[in-house]
């Protein structure tokens, strides 16, 4: 029997080698390298000869601090986490909860349109709301004239810059979520809604005491993933509005690629990518930890 349960890990280790050979190649090295090359002050000098490298170990990370620069994309960042993330987590919830319903007719449909977003190309997303949002032609700017709302330079302004890549990015992200809310609601018993009926609870009520505390995990799951995904924004303001305007836009993951592959500071945009991966990493331990006691 020992011999046979032997078989059959030295088996599974030999399917599983491939897969786990190519993660680390491409993977944990890369990450380890980036990690050794964050302590160096690797630039395009030391591409052409690596001898050109010197280990400056914390100096990245002391320069890091005291950059300007830096905390003004991480407020940009940290902005557009706290602002998008719950309107996201909220519109991905009340679009399950709609196409969860009895009443609603062509559900298929529905969901289909509300996903596909999220299988559009970034790239291509960003540039037809770029027109949409454009202060001669846009037709947000047109329908707001109906209103007697004057024309509003939505990615020229500091003030408005964010709030519109906001906008697009829920537009953009929330069906992902929404179908994740759709799985969980289907999850929830229903003879939980039927008992409810019979003492006589609105729609309300059953929401707060029922819906609500069942998808308390799937909230949290939703939340760590919609967070993780905003802290790397990145396309967005790259290509709407390309950090400006007076860097209002501009991200933590921009200003990493800036330095890295517009000023070849190779080891200083490292030291930027691992204080963003901690960054990440505390945000994602608290909602675990908020996570287990909800459970």
């Amino acid at each position: 029997m020992k011999i046979e349960n032997k078989n059959k890990i030295s088996a599974a280790y030999f399917f599983l080698a491939p897969a786990l050979l190519a993660i680390f190649i491409f993977f944990f090295l890369p990450v380890i390298a980036a990690f050794i090359i964050s302590f160096t002050d690797f630039d395009i000098y030391a591409l052409g000869n690596y001898s050109n490298t010197r280990f400056i170990w914390f100096s990245n990370y002391f320069d890091l601090f005291n950059d300007a620069l830096f905390w003004t994309a991480l407020k940009n960042t940290l902005y557009y986490v706290l602002a998008a993330g719950p309107i996201s987590v909220a519109v991905s919830l009340g679009a399950a909860i709609l196409l969860n319903s009895k009443l609603i007719k062509f559900k298929g449909i529905f969901r289909l349109v509300y996903f596909m977003p999220v299988v559009t190309t970034l790239v291509a997303v960003a540039i037809v709301w770029r027109f949409i949002y454009n202060p001669g032609f846009g037709l947000l700017n047109y329908a707001l004239s109906f209103l007697g709302v004057n024309s509003i330079d939505w990615l020229g302004s500091p003030a408005w810059a964010m709030p519109s890549i906001i906008i697009m990015s829920v537009w953009k992200n929330f069906g992902y979520n929404m179908i994740i809310f759709i799985a969980g609601l289907q999850n929830i018993p229903e003879y939980l809604y039927e008992a409810a009926d019979l003492e006589g609870a609105n729609g309300w009520q059953q929401f707060k005491s029922i819906t609500l505390p069942m998808l308390a995990p799937t909230t949290i799951f939703v939340g760590i993933i919609t967070a993780i995904g905003f802290f790397q924004l990145f396309a967005e303001p790259y290509v709407m509005t390309e950090g400006g305007p007076l860097n209002s836009t501009l991200s933590v993951v921009q200003y990493m690629y800036q330095e890295g592959f517009r000023w070849w500071h190779m080891g200083y945009s490292a030291s930027i990518a691992f204080i963003l991966f901690f960054i990440i990493f505390i945000v994602t331990i608290a909602q675990l930890k908020l996570q287990k006691d909800t459970e």
